[in-house]
């Protein structure tokens, strides 16, 4: 069975991700049934710092849709997964003015366990934003004329 792979193109329009980890996810059975369906939005999801766990908040995957009465919550907080050490960085980044932690990506690994990857983001402002936007723009425009 092909899984699909969900990113959050947005968090690259909105942020200079500069660091990136892969994350284990606590999930429930029935998420992971959507998960493999490929229902997951990222709109206005983020991560957070909560006594040294980090948690990703606003992340929807959708009820799944065979599930009976214990199917999940579409939108809670979830924990992920990551090293001590790992979890170090990150709150030694976080301290730093204007970062912030995004969900990247939601994938299914080799062993078929369900991870996000994350990344330590700076916010654009508007002329960075508009740049990023020529730039794929007249890559686009290259890749059309050498074919």
């Amino acid at each position: 069975m092909a899984t699909k792979e969900m990113n959050n193109r947005s968090a690259y329009h909105e942020y200079f991700i500069e660091d990136k980890w892969t994350a284990g996810i606590v999930l429930l059975g029935t998420e992971v049934k959507s998960i493999r369906e490929g229902k997951v939005s990222f709109n206005d999801s983020f991560c957070l710092l909560h006594k040294n766990e980090l948690w990703v908040r606003g992340l929807y995957i959708a009820e799944y849709s065979l599930g009976t009465s214990n199917n999940h919550i579409a939108v809670h907080d979830r924990k992920l997964l990551l090293k001590k050490r790992e979890l170090k960085k990150i709150e030694n980044r976080m301290k730093d003015k204007g970062y912030t932690i995004v969900p990247l990506r939601v994938f299914f690994n080799d062993k078929h366990l369900a991870k996000v990857e994350i990344g330590i983001g700076r916010g654009k402002k508007l002329y960075d934003k508009r740049e990023t936007l020529k730039k794929k723009d007249t890559e686009r425009d290259i890749k059309r004329f050498l074919k």
